[in-house]
């Protein structure tokens, strides 16, 4: 007898049973036999989303199993509760060091499990990760064991509810057993009065991707789940315990948005670190498996610039170098390879470029310098959602955001080399259209690609967020360092060092036929330089300083770094006589080494105060300081 028919003869007997007065029995069975039947179906429907993962672009080529190229993740218990004001990317450089520290870790399946033998098992677990870390391939593996038998078979119902998908019902009144059913519509089956029955996990996947207000203070409290109200009051309830309390709540966030959940909702808190050194290798290994000696030069082109062997600790950066380093590697041998973000970035854009260009170009013959111009128009646009989206800290978009934008949605499906769309047809009765980039990064640096492209071009209809009163690139670029200084938590710093990379001969010659047109840039570069260099000696914070140098790096001029090595080959044993800003270089020049900071001694160095606050990060990121 198939499945259905199984079904069917116990919705007959159940019938029969309650007909003849028989309760006890019928709700021993319905007890026993109904739930472990809707779980059968349950589990495989959720096998059948989670069993792919598509790397990178979403829906594009061939999907990959799961199983087959998940690397484990560095994932930690705890992590600061408080609000991170660092960018995200100095953020993964300040605890790359920290990686080897001893430091309790977990396993993506122990998530729930007590940290401790007298430990009980934590309600409400909240993982935090910088964008692109892998916070949700994490859940989807973790669904996937779970839906395999593998791992965690306490649980018998997992529902996942990403924050995107609840974004596109946020406005629909809904019972907690409605929603449930909208999102997993094979949980139907059972009575909707009956969910505090079972061990249920609720995943509340990107809550920095949310547009609900999550108003925790003012919302009312509730606790039917048979009842309807808004989507706000309905997870601001959940969260809190009020309403559903047995179930398992789990809640992925990025950094900055992790404090929108009261700490006293949070029974555990851990954080995704990415990939360590050693799975670094790993993945590009697994990545190239056919292909061994490309590994190898991948991992030795990685390795050797310690920026961007740092970037990856995320896994996205892993993937967009791979794609980059592939296409060099394999098609152009011989060219120079790229050392820093914008390099890399910039050839990142170029190879998406190509990809839409072959994939298009095949069913149209007749490209026209017209179509190109087109090309570039849309770009512009792109440029221009992601500047102002980056304004407003929005990650994912929907139609109406596009829109404002004047990009059409049959012209982002074409143009989704550069712009991910993702249809999330897994989410059942809610099949929205969902775009965004590939990662942040990659958002960050289209941003400063319109803003230069919007210096060059002041005519253009489409720039309106960027004053444009300036006599030459210098001040423009002078006025973009100002603004990212002034900007207390960094979110800009990223940005700027993308700006000031897009201004130099090198990567506009990249660019050159495709975007924009070289200009004679070397003078204004040069004053550019000097100017950050008056910066970085008026001290201004440490972690703004970083970044500073991180930007003379995008422009060529190591000049402050090489200093400062001098001095530490030489082995002298003072530096009283350095300079404010030979100190911060010196802060760079520790940070970045590849080296471990097992003991800091600020005594080898210098005894004084502005020794000290320039070496400040330094003294964060090392095991011991003395």
């Amino acid at each position: 007898m198939n499945s259905f028919g199984k079904e069917g003869a116990l919705k007959i007997a159940l019938y029969v049973l309650k007909a003849m007065n028989q309760k006890d029995l019928a709700e021993k069975l319905e007890n026993n036999v109904l739930p472990k039947a809707c779980q059968r179906k349950f589990k495989f429907s959720l096998k059948q989303k989670f069993q792919f993962l598509y790397e990178g672009m979403a829906r594009q080529g061939s999907p990959a199993l799961l199983n087959d190229i998940f690397t484990d993740l560095y994932i930690t218990e705890g992590g600061t509760g408080g609000i991170n004001d660092e960018h995200e990317v100095r953020q993964i450089e300040s605890t790359s060091r920290k990686l080897a520290n001893q430091e309790v870790t977990i396993n993506c399946s122990d998530i729930f499990k007590p940290l401790s033998r007298q430990g009980k098992q934590p309600r409400t677990v909240l993982t935090k990760g910088v964008a692109g870390i892998g916070k949700t391939v994490s859940v989807q593996k973790f669904i996937l064991d779970w839906a395999e038998g593998a791992t965690n078979q306490n649980i018998q119902f997992i529902f996942a509810l990403p924050f995107r998908d609840l974004n596109l019902i946020k406005d629909k009144p809904l019972s907690l057993t409605e929603l449930l059913y909208c999102f997993h519509p094979e949980f139907k089956e059972l009575a909707s009065t009956e969910l505090d029955r079972y061990k249920i996990l609720l995943i509340l996947d990107g809550l920095d991707e949310s547009r609900l207000p999550l108003d925790f203070q003012n919302n009312e409290s509730w606790s039917d789940a048979t009842k309807t109200s808004s989507l706000d009051v309905l997870l601001t309830n959940l969260i809190k315990g009020n309403l559903l309390p047995s179930a398992l709540i789990w809640i992925t966030s990025r950094p900055a948005a992790a404090s929108q959940i009261p700490p006293d909702c949070v029974h555990q808190l851990t954080e995704i670190r990415g990939f360590n050194d050693t799975q670094k290798d790993m993945y590009f290994r697994k990545r190239f498996s056919n292909h061994q000696e490309l590994a190898y030069k991948t991992i030795t082109h990685v390795r050797s610039s310690r920026s961007l062997f740092i970037m990856c600790h995320i896994p996205v950066f892993c993937w967009i170098s791979a794609t980059v380093l592939e296409t060099l590697f394999t098609e152009h041998e011989g060219e120079e390879m790229p050392n820093t973000l914008t390099q890399m970035y910039t050839h990142f854009l170029i190879f998406q470029l190509n990809v839409k260009g072959q994939k298009y170009l095949r069913k149209q013959s007749n490209v026209t310098p017209k179509s190109l111009e087109t090309e570039k128009e849309f770009l512009l646009k792109l440029g221009k959602l992601a500047y102002s989206s980056l304004e407003k800290g929005n990650l994912i978009f929907y139609q109406e955001d596009l829109k404002e934008c004047g990009i059409d949605i049959s012209e982002a499906s074409v143009y989704s080399g550069v712009c991910t769309e993702v249809f999330k047809e897994e989410w059942g009765l809610y099949q929205g259209k969902v775009y965004c980039f590939v990662h942040l990064t990659v958002q960050e640096y289209l941003a400063a690609l319109y803003t230069i492209l919007a210096y060059r071009n002041k005519k253009s209809k489409l720039i309106k967020y960027i004053p444009l009163h300036f006599e030459n690139l210098s001040s423009f670029l002078k006025s973009a360092v100002d603004r990212a200084l002034k900007n207390s938590n960094g979110h800009l710093d990223l940005y700027l060092r993308f700006l000031l990379g897009l201004s130099i001969d090198s990567n506009q010659t990249l660019l050159q036929g495709i975007l924009m047109q070289k200009g004679d840039n070397m003078l204004h570069v040069e004053k550019t330089v000097q100017y950050i260099k008056k910066k970085i000696k008026k001290n201004p914070s440490p972690e703004r300083t970083i970044n500073l140098f991180h930007c003379l790096n995008e422009l060529n001029d190591n000049s402050l770094v090489q200093e400062v090595q001098s001095y530490l080959n030489s082995e002298r044993s003072h530096a009283g006589n350095f300079s404010p800003a030979q100190w911060s270089a010196l802060a760079f020049v520790l940070l970045m080494s590849d080296k471990e900071l097992e003991v800091f001694d600020l005594k080898k160095y210098v005894k004084s105060d502005e020794g000290l606050m320039r070496l400040l990060p330094v003294v964060k990121a090392s095991r011991t300081a003395l």
